[in-house]
């Protein structure tokens, strides 16, 4: 099974994706932190996420308290332990800038978040499809 784990401070969006994902079938594993600062602990495995899993795919929100996206994906990239882990960033952003700034860190993909439930769906359902039956994900010791 695909481990995935979301950076996302909003709880609104947080329990969206997870019903998106209920809704599109995936039965995947996501775990859901709340913060930059949260990600690179559970990355990292400092408490409380000692027994945390390697994720194969990080979903990232560039815009977030205490430590923002562009910086902990800048820490991913940096790390020789953690830069082959694929970021889709998936953020409400638009902005050119944080398009360009975002591959020149080094994230995967860039995607806009959906103002609809139902386009949530079906971009969960196009991510599904993509990173888990097309992508070979690189392999990882636990």
């Amino acid at each position: 099974m695909i481990q995935l784990l979301m950076a996302e401070d909003d709880p609104e969006d947080q329990m969206l994706v997870r019903k998106a994902f209920a809704q599109a079938h995936l039965a995947n594993e996501l775990t859901i932190v709340n913060n930059g600062e949260e990600l690179m602990d559970y990355l990292q495995r400092r408490p409380p996420y000692e027994q945390a899993h390697r994720p194969d795919l990080i979903l990232l929100d560039l815009n977030m308290p205490r430590k923002d996206g562009r910086e902990a994906l800048r820490e991913i990239k940096a790390d020789p332990l953690l830069r082959a882990i694929p970021v889709v960033v998936l953020t409400t952003s638009a902005a050119d800038e944080d398009i360009l700034r975002s591959y020149d860190l080094g994230v995967n993909s860039y995607v806009q978040k959906p103002v609809t439930f139902p386009k949530l769906v079906e971009l969960v359902t196009e991510l599904g499809n993509y990173w888990f039956k097309i992508v070979k994900l690189p392999p990882h010791g636990e």
